[in-house]
């Protein structure tokens, strides 16, 4: 699944000039033609260490399991577990 995101979003850098271009002049006959997976809608945000769908956090990359790990083995600078 990682690997089909990663060749996903290189299909979308690829295609990104084009696509802006087609809507602009408003060819959308053309953008139908392209392919399926140079749509950034197609695009989901994955954890970048394994791959997992849900519970991504934007800021860092991760899922939030990855990041609790991390953070408590302090991994993640400036991020530490609240106490009060």
């Amino acid at each position: 699944m990682k690997a089909r995101e990663v060749k996903r979003r290189k299909m979308v850098d690829k295609y990104a000039e084009k696509r802006a271009e087609l809507k602009a002049t408003g060819d959308y006959i053309a953008l139908q033609k392209l392919p399926k997976n140079s749509s950034p809608v197609r695009l989901h945000n994955r954890c970048s260490l394994t791959g997992r769908p849900k519970g991504y956090m934007r800021q860092f990359g991760i899922s939030r399991i990855n990041f609790r790990e991390m953070a408590l083995s302090g991994l993640i600078p400036g991020v530490k577990k609240a106490s009060w």
